[in-house]
């Protein structure tokens, strides 16, 4: 048997065997991560994507995803050791920092820079005006919350004061907010996609605003881990902050129908037309980052909304609990 033919025979061997195939990483060899998303949102597409397309793989890592149900909880399961990464609003980490925690959570990766809300309201308004909900009530969020003080910052800025000029209802669970709606509670409801979209192809509401695009651009949801894991595992945060950036590249290159099919899986219950119509609709609004870099203005834009709505007592310096090193590597050396 010539020399040649022996390797193949072995190396068929070890594909067969062994499930090993040279140059290749095995899963065996990926570097497991916990990570906590706040919610289960088509808001998050490009995290979806990232995950389905493989690039965490490719990264040499394996995902574990967890749903928090809340950013207080991702925070906790951070804190707690729970999670190695949480994905949540970059509220919880400037309020971690005010309390003089030590092991506090750094951002390194950004992924949506709006709001992720609308406005419906009963009827069609193709000439709506915010100044035109004086007198109106509407449907909130839960008070403190970054969604409920940007409908209020928005409101601020279009000359109504909240809960004098408009009455805001605050005390309804997230999840009961749009049936609320549905069964005749309030003229407006503020939603997150794809209920509001469900609400509008069911004909019992009209999108007639998007509160992401009034409130602008706003540092909103992003990636953070503890300052000592951060500083004992930058390779790990360097390699989960390139797969976000490939994931973000996809969505920026693809159509709202591809992007649809890609994050299915994650949303099996949603009519797969429905997903492509909520991403076109984040999409049309510029939601999603193009890159990790978060920029400081629109953290500053974030605590000045906090401060508007008399729920920060200190503004945090955007270098204490945000760095850019991790993002600005990817963007330099993935193209």
């Amino acid at each position: 048997m010539k020399p040649a033919t022996r390797v193949s025979i072995f190396l068929l061997i070890l594909v067969l065997v062994l499930g090993f195939v040279p140059g290749c990483t095995s899963s065996q060899e990926l570097v497991t991560i916990r990570l906590n998303e706040v919610v289960r949102s088509i808001f998050y597409a490009p995290q979806y994507v990232a995950l389905n397309k493989g690039f965490f793989e490719e990264e040499g890592l394996k995902v574990e995803l967890y749903t928090g149900q809340g950013a207080d909880k991702t925070m906790t399961a951070l804190l707690s050791g729970q999670a190695d990464i949480g994905f949540m609003g970059p509220e919880a980490s400037i309020y971690v920092f005010n309390q003089g925690k030590d092991d506090y959570s750094v951002i390194f990766a950004q992924l949506t820079q709006r709001d992720g809300s609308f406005l419906v309201g009963r009827n069609p308004e193709p000439d709506f005006k915010w100044e035109n909900l004086k007198g109106k009530s509407i449907i909130g969020g839960r008070p403190g919350g970054v969604p409920e003080m940007t409908l209020e910052y928005v409101l601020k800025q279009h000359g109504v004061d909240p809960f004098k000029d408009v009455e805001i209802i605050t005390n309804l669970q997230f999840t009961a907010t749009a049936g609320a709606f549905a069964g005749g509670t309030g003229d407006y409801v503020a939603l997150f996609e794809p209920t509001a979209s469900m609400l509008e192809a069911e004909g019992t509401g009209t999108i007639v605003a998007s509160i992401g695009e009034a409130g602008g651009p706003i540092a909103y949801t992003a990636y953070s881990a503890l300052k000592s894991y951060i500083e004992k595992n930058p390779e790990i945060i360097q390699k989960f902050t390139n797969a976000i950036y490939k994931g973000q590249l996809w969505v920026d290159q693809h159509t709202p129908e591809e992007i649809a099919r890609e994050i299915e899986p994650f949303f099996p219950d949603t009519d797969i037309d429905l997903l492509a119509t909520v991403v076109k609709r984040y999409k049309d609004q510029d939601t999603w980052c193009k890159n990790p870099v978060m920029i400081p203005e629109t953290l500053d834009h974030l605590q000045d909304i906090i401060q508007t709505a008399g729920e920060l007592d200190k503004v945090v310096p955007y270098d204490k609990i945000a760095t850019t090193r991790f993002a600005e590597e990817a963007v330099k050396n993935i193209k």
